[in-house]
């Protein structure tokens, strides 16, 4: 070795190889929660498709590769920045309960709880969702972006190592009903790893919009019409309406009919030279938003990276949104909520102050956001329990296209809560898990009001530019994952990969959004890589620490795609639930 050569090796950057691959390219990149939706993507996108229709793409094929997590006629909360005008989007990708749901009906009929099965269903958001982000911003047909998620219903597909296990876990969850029995369990047992995995009703619903589009005749964004039409309106509407009616079901054919989901402009915050955008308050989005609202201005770097005061001050902060979360969030068509003062810099500034050397004992009181004051009374206790909610979440989809637009959306719905309903292929959304029956909150059911929903897909701008769209399953977890990597990138300037692959913790000090909603105060999950010492400070501090092994899957699966400076595409990819990056 010269010299010159050992010489810039002790100066150069230690290597530190991850365990998934940075993905960089310089026309394009997506970041999907599955291998097979990334290549639906990739597809459209190497056949001159722009982000919003590989968006689409990748988010149908999800909901046939990624059955247990996501579905079809799910949620899909989706967010669309348009490169040529500057501006980004919000689509609402969740329904409203039926006209027959409200508290008084599940309490009356189904004992004071939101049982699984067929009682939780919402209208299903995902389809309308979809066909509107590719109606309004696409360039391509349904046909052209449902080509993939049939063909892997049709033909078929081989279950992931992580799915397997989740279908594993929850076989018996499977057997309460006769459809998800005959569809997801071979000879009676779970799906292994490899194991083709046949969904041809699904496929049949996705070849019934095809048609509907084709006949439609009368341009690109009438065949859309059309085909989203026929699921909510047509055969596939009838069936829904028709399984519902004979297993004693809420959903009507009056409840798919009458339904739209809503476009918006996407809710902002700055925090330092970045810019980032959410979904709106009938999501737990905006809650991202104060979290960076909270931060700003702190010295955050100097604490240290994982240090225990930085996480610390990370946990005591998601406590001062979920509180808030917990107060105000809810659908605005029935809650008025006090958008401005949750999202006000001096709202936060006040709020920031009750962060304490030591942990709060369980969640922070809620803050004042019409006066913005920092504290109002607690009205009622909360509800306590140990440990976390075993419900299954989501999965997501960024894509950032040539031309710089933005894709990011986080489709949901898993087959475990419902039974796929004869005739159609997939489970109808049970969404309706995250409402409350206390009649104070403001997400209580009501007819026709849309729960709270957890998935919230999020973007991030710097200099007026796109940035990085990004996004993760994981429930109540999904926005504290996606703090805890933007500021890996933002604060700390890591590389995209190693920032999502960073071991992160999570607050559990808050109802979960999942019924029945119990919570676990002063608890906090912890990756093991998070070092021992760290972990026993947090104790110290009054956190009560729970040790999740060094990769656990309930830590998010965070996906984004980052432009950088030069225009290049870094793809980031979880491999906490195997999700893959694809860049060109």
């Amino acid at each position: 070795m010269s010299l010159d050569s050992a010489a810039s090796q002790q100066t150069a950057p230690v290597h530190s190889p991850t365990a998934t691959v940075q993905v960089l390219g310089t026309r394009w990149a997506v970041a999907a929660g599955h291998a097979l939706a990334s290549e639906a993507a990739a597809r459209v996108l190497a056949a001159g498709g722009n982000a919003i229709d590989a968006g689409v793409a990748a988010g149908l094929c999800l909901g046939v590769v990624h059955c247990d997590m996501v579905s079809v006629a799910g949620v899909a909360p989706i967010l669309v920045h348009v490169a040529r005008t500057g501006e980004t989007w919000q689509v609402s990708g969740v329904g409203p309960y039926p006209r027959a749901s409200s508290a008084a009906w599940f309490r009356e009929r189904h004992g004071g709880q939101i049982p699984p099965g067929l009682a939780r269903t919402v209208v299903p958001a995902a389809p309308d969702s979809w066909l509107t982000a590719l109606e309004r911003w696409g360039t391509m047909s349904f046909a052209d972006v449902a080509t993939a998620a049939t063909e892997h219903a049709e033909r078929g597909f081989p279950v992931s190592i992580f799915s397997a296990f989740q279908m594993s876990s929850n076989a018996d969850k499977y057997r309460r009903w006769p459809t998800s029995t005959a569809l997801y369990l071979k000879d009676g047992r779970a799906y292994r790893t490899g194991e083709v995995l046949v969904q041809r009703e699904l496929g049949e619903t996705l070849r019934r919009m095809t048609r509907a589009e084709a006949k439609a005749g009368a341009g690109r964004e009438a065949g859309i019409r059309a085909a989203r039409d026929e699921f909510y309106r047509g055969e596939t509407a009838q069936r829904i309406a028709r399984f519902h009616h004979a297993e004693g079901g809420p959903l009507t054919y009056e409840d798919l009919a009458e339904f739209s989901v809503e476009v918006a402009p996407a809710l902002r915050t700055t925090f330092g030279r970045y810019e980032v955008a959410a979904c709106g308050f009938w999501c737990q989005g905006p809650s991202l938003l104060q979290m960076l609202n909270l931060l700003e201005g702190l010295d955050l770097k100097s604490l240290g990276h994982n240090s225990p005061a930085y996480l610390h001050r990370l946990i005591e902060t998601v406590k001062l949104a979920f509180a808030d979360r917990d107060a105000y969030f809810g659908d605005p068509h029935f809650v008025r909520v006090p958008a401005d003062g949750l999202l006000s810099k001096a709202y936060a500034a006040g709020r920031r102050a009750l962060i304490r050397e030591r942990a709060w004992p369980d969640l922070p009181p809620a803050g004042d956001p019409h006066r913005l004051a920092a504290e109002r009374r607690r009205d009622t206790a909360l509800p306590v329990a140990g440990g976390s909610a075993d419900a299954l979440d989501t999965s997501y989809v960024a894509v950032v296209d040539e031309a710089g637009n933005g894709f990011s959306a986080t489709p949901s719905d898993p087959n475990v809560d419902s039974p796929v309903v004869a005739g159609v292929g997939c489970v109808v959304s049970p969404r309706g898990s995250q409402g409350w029956l206390d009649d104070e909150h403001p997400s209580v059911v009501a007819p026709g009001k849309r729960p709270r929903l957890t998935p919230a897909p999020a973007m991030a701008f710097r200099e007026g530019r796109l940035f990085m769209p990004f996004g993760t399953p994981g429930g109540d977890v999904q926005q504290q994952a996606m703090l805890q990597v933007f500021l890996n990138v933002t604060v700390f300037g890591m590389e995209l990969q190693r920032a999502v692959e960073a071991p992160r913790i999570a607050s559990r000090s808050f109802p979960d959004s999942f019924w029945p909603h119990a919570t676990a105060p002063g608890k906090v999950e912890a990756e093991r890589r998070i070092a021992p010492e760290t972990r026993a400070a947090l104790a110290a501090l009054g956190h009560a620490v729970v040790e999740w092994p060094e990769w656990e899957w309930r830590a998010g699966a965070v996906c984004a795609v980052q432009v950088g400076s030069d225009g290049t595409r870094w793809a980031g990819a979880d491999p906490r639930r195997g999700s893959h990056a694809i860049a060109r």
